[in-house]
C-alpha cells in the first residue's frame, strides 16, 4: 500500500544562491516566475542599493542623502546643457513600463526552425525590446537600425499618443476592438520632432541595455534628424561614447526638389556601449600593399609631415639633417613634421627616412617616411562610407552601393519593387564586417527591420568568410497595399526565404563542381560546410497566455471575488502547448532561439509530456496534474531549472511545497507559472 504523502516539515532550510529572492523563513510554496517583462526600474533601485543603501528609507530614497553621497557630480541649478522636448517624461516613463506580452512561435513561417539561431519577430519594437531584455541583456555585438527620418510622410505613430501592447494588439487585428487612427508625422506639426523624439528615446534607452561592453550601434539617418539624434544618443550612450558619424553617398542622380541644392549623403551614427572596450578591425594589410624594400623588410613610401601649421605644432617645426650627407631640410611652410625632434632622431637611426639624395626620384624635394609592413597591423576604418571597394592601405573604407543598388537587390528577389527605400546590403555587411571581423559568431540586432536587409547582409557575409553570426530582426506588421505581402513583416520573412534559397542553390552548386573536379582528379569528394546556419525562428509579439491580474477591475467585493475566480486557472484560452513552453521560456531568462526538446517521462505508470531546453538548463512541464511520481522523474533529470503549471497542483498548497522542498534538495531551481 502506498504511504500518503504528507508534508514536509523544515524548520531550517537554506536555499543555494541563485536568482530566487531571499528568504528568512522555511519556504511555503514556489516561487513564480515573473509575469512580465524585465522591470528596469526595480532593477537600477536594487543596484543603487546594493551601493548606497544608507540613502534608502522606509518611505524611499533620501534625495539629500543622496546628494550627500554623489558630492560634486551633481548638476546644479536649473539652467544646464541638454536635450528636452514636450512629452520627453511621457517617453522615459515607456521605458519604465512593463510589457505583459509574450513572443508566439510560428514554425510555419519559419526555415529550418530546428537548427537555427535566428529570429524574425513581427511585432512594435518597443514592446520586443522590453520582452527581451532578460534573454540577450549585454549579448548583442552589434546593433544597426534604419529608423523612419521624419520626412513629413512615412513616420506612422498612433494619433493617441499611447504606447503599450493593448494598442498594438488592436493595431494589428488581434483583439477585436476599433483600431485607433494613424496619420503621418506632417511637419506642419507643431510636435514635429517631439514626436518623433519620443518614437526613438526609448527604443534607444532599451536597446544599450542589450549591448555588450564592447558592443556598437548604428543608426542611418539622414539631414532632418541627424542633429537631434546626435543629442538624443549623448545622453542615452553618454557623449564619451561617440565612436563616429559616417557619411554615405546615396544616389548619383539630382534630386528632385526644385531647388539649388541636391542633398546626395545621408549619415551613419555610431556610438558604443563603452567606447574603451570597442574595437573596429579595419582589412589587414599584406605584404602586396608594401611596393618597397630595404634590408629591414618592406615598407611603403609615405608623407613625413602632417597638415598642421608651424603656429598650432611649433615643436614639429625644425629642420632635419640628413647623417650621410649633412644636408638639412624644413618642412613645408603650411605643415610640420609628424614626429617630435626625440622621435625623429631615432626614427632616422633605425633607417625609416627616405632622403631626397638617395633617391632616383628627381622630383623628392623632402625626405619621406618608410610606412613599414607589420603582419599584425590592421588600417583604420575610415569615416567615409565609398560606393567602390576602395584599395588604401593606410585606411579601410566602409563599403556601401547607392540606393539604386539596393532597389535592385529586392526587385532581383522578388521580380517586382515590394518596398520603398531599402537599404543596400552592402552597407550593413561592411558596417558587420568591421565591428564582428574578429568574432564571426556574433549576435546582430535590427529592431526597425523594414524588408530585411540586416539579415541577408548577416546571411551574406557568413557565406563569404565562413562566419556563423546570428541575427535578430524586429518589424511592426505595418499595413502594405500588395495583396501577396499584406503586411511589411510578411516582405521581410519572404525576402530572408529567399536569400536562403539562394545561398542554398549556390552551395549545392559548389559542392557538386568541387566534387566533379575531385573525381577527376581521383581526390576525396568535399563535404559541405555543415556549420552554415540558413534559417530564421519567426514569433509574432502577442497577448500573454496567463491571465495578468488587473488590480482596476478589483474595485468592489464582487469584481475581486471574479478575479479571484479568473486566477483559479490563470491560464487564457486554449493555448497550444508550444505558445505555453516559449512564454516560460522567455519568462525564465533564456532566449526564444533556445533548443526545445519534447522528452517523455514516465510517472505513475504512465507517459508524461515536458520540454529539456538547452540540454539541462530549463525543465517545461505544461501538463495539467503534477503527481508526486512525476515530480520525481522530472527531478532525475536534473535540470538546473524546472517549471510547473501552478494550476497543476490544483490549490495544493502543502504539495507545492514538498515539491519545492524537494527540487531544492537536489539543487535545482523550482517555479510555477
Amino acid at each position: 500500500m502506498e504511504r500518503q504523502q504528507r508534508p514536509v516539515q523544515c524548520h531550517a532550510y537554506i536555499l543555494p544562491i541563485t536568482s530566487l529572492p531571499p528568504v528568512t523563513q522555511p519556504p511555503q510554496s514556489p516561487p513564480k516566475l515573473e509575469a512580465s517583462s524585465a522591470d528596469l526600474t526595480a532593477d537600477l533601485l536594487a543596484a543603487l542599493r546594493a551601493q548606497v543603501p544608507h540613502v534608502f528609507t522606509e518611505s524611499g530614497i533620501d534625495f539629500d542623502k543622496l546628494k550627500a553621497a554623489l558630492g560634486g557630480a551633481l548638476a546644479e541649478g536649473k539652467e544646464r546643457y541638454g536635450l528636452t522636448w514636450a512629452g520627453k517624461m511621457d517617453a522615459f516613463r515607456n521605458v519604465q513600463s512593463v510589457s505583459h506580452g509574450t513572443l508566439s512561435p510560428m514554425p510555419h513561417e519559419s526555415v529550418n526552425w530546428e537548427g537555427t539561431g535566428n529570429l524574425i519577430i513581427e511585432g512594435d519594437n518597443l514592446e520586443v525590446l522590453k520582452l527581451l531584455q532578460r534573454p540577450y541583456h549585454g549579448k548583442v555585438k552589434m546593433i544597426y537600425i534604419d529608423p523612419p527620418y521624419n520626412t513629413g510622410n512615412e513616420f506612422i505613430y498612433p494619433d493617441n499618443f499611447r504606447e503599450g501592447l493593448a494598442d498594438y494588439l488592436r493595431y494589428s487585428g488581434q483583439i477585436s476592438e476599433e483600431g485607433f487612427a494613424q496619420s503621418a508625422n506632417k511637419d506642419s506639426n507643431g510636435r514635429y520632432h517631439s514626436n518623433w523624439l519620443n518614437m526613438l528615446y526609448p527604443r534607444l534607452f532599451l536597446a544599450r541595455n542589450l549591448l555588450r561592453e564592447d558592443g556598437v550601434i548604428f543608426v542611418s539617418i539622414d539631414d532632418h534628424e541627424v542633429h537631434n539624434l546626435r543629442h538624443l544618443m549623448d545622453e542615452v550612450f553618454g557623449e564619451d561614447n561617440f565612436v563616429a558619424e559616417f557619411v554615405r553617398r546615396r544616389r548619383m542622380a539630382t534630386g528632385m526638389k526644385d531647388n539649388a541644392i541636391s542633398s546626395d549623403h545621408e549619415y551613419v551614427v555610431a556610438f558604443a556601449r563603452a567606447v574603451d572596450s570597442l574595437q573596429m578591425s579595419g582589412r589587414s594589410t599584406t605584404e602586396s600593399d608594401y611596393s618597397l624594400s630595404d634590408e629591414v623588410g618592406k615598407f611603403r613610401s609615405t608623407d613625413l609631415t602632417i597638415g598642421m601649421t608651424r603656429e598650432m605644432r611649433p615643436n614639429q617645426f625644425y629642420s632635419v639633417k640628413n647623417p650621410r650627407t649633412g644636408r638639412e631640410f624644413q618642412p613645408s611652410p603650411q605643415r610640420v613634421w609628424r614626429f617630435e625632434p626625440g622621435t625623429m632622431r631615432r626614427e632616422i637611426e633605425a633607417n625609416n627616412i627616405i632622403w631626397p639624395d638617395d633617391s632616383s626620384d628627381s622630383r623628392m624635394e623632402r625626405p619621406r617616411y618608410k610606412t613599414r609592413f607589420r603582419p599584425d597591423k590592421t588600417a583604420p576604418v575610415s569615416t567615409w562610407i565609398d560606393s567602390r571597394r576602395a584599395q588604401e592601405p593606410e585606411r579601410t573604407i566602409v563599403t556601401a552601393g547607392l540606393n539604386q543598388e539596393a532597389t535592385k537587390e529586392l526587385r532581383d528577389l522578388f521580380g517586382d519593387q515590394v518596398m520603398d527605400y531599402p537599404k543596400p546590403v552592402s552597407l550593413v555587411e561592411s558596417l558587420a564586417e568591421v565591428s564582428t571581423k574578429n568574432e564571426p559568431d556574433a549576435l546582430i540586432l535590427d529592431f526597425f527591420a523594414g524588408s530585411g536587409t540586416t539579415a541577408q547582409a548577416v546571411l551574406e557575409l557568413n557565406a563569404k568568410d565562413g562566419g556563423n553570426r546570428k541575427f535578430i530582426l524586429v518589424q511592426l506588421p505595418e499595413k502594405t497595399e500588395n495583396p501577396k505581402f499584406p503586411t511589411i513583416a510578411d516582405i521581410t520573412r519572404e525576402r530572408v526565404r529567399r536569400v536562403i534559397a539562394k545561398l542554398e542553390s549556390a552551395a549545392k552548386e559548389k559542392v557538386d563542381a568541387e566534387r566533379q573536379s575531385s573525381m577527376a582528379l581521383g581526390a576525396s569528394a568535399p563535404v559541405a560546410n555543415g556549420d552554415a546556419d540558413l534559417g530564421f525562428r519567426a514569433f509574432r509579439l502577442a497577448a500573454s497566455n496567463f491571465r495578468v491580474w488587473d488590480a482596476g477591475n478589483a474595485s468592489d467585493a464582487n469584481a475581486l471575488a471574479q478575479q479571484i475566480a479568473l486566477h483559479a486557472d490563470n491560464l487564457n484560452g486554449a493555448a497550444s502547448s508550444g505558445a505555453l513552453v516559449y512564454e516560460l521560456i522567455l519568462r525564465a531568462g533564456l532566449p526564444p532561439a533556445s533548443r526545445v526538446e519534447r522528452v517523455s517521462i514516465a510517472a505513475d505508470d504512465a507517459a508524461r509530456e515536458a520540454f529539456a531546453v538547452d540540454g539541462d538548463a530549463l525543465l517545461v512541464c505544461v501538463e495539467n496534474a503534477v503527481t508526486p511520481g512525476l515530480m520525481r522523474a522530472m527531478i532525475a533529470r536534473r535540470p538546473k531549472k524546472l517549471v510547473c503549471l501552478d494550476k497543476a497542483f490544483a490549490g495544493d498548497d502543502a504539495a507545492k511545497t514538498n515539491a519545492l522542498l524537494e527540487a531544492t534538495s537536489h539543487g535545482m531551481l523550482f517555479y510555477t507559472a
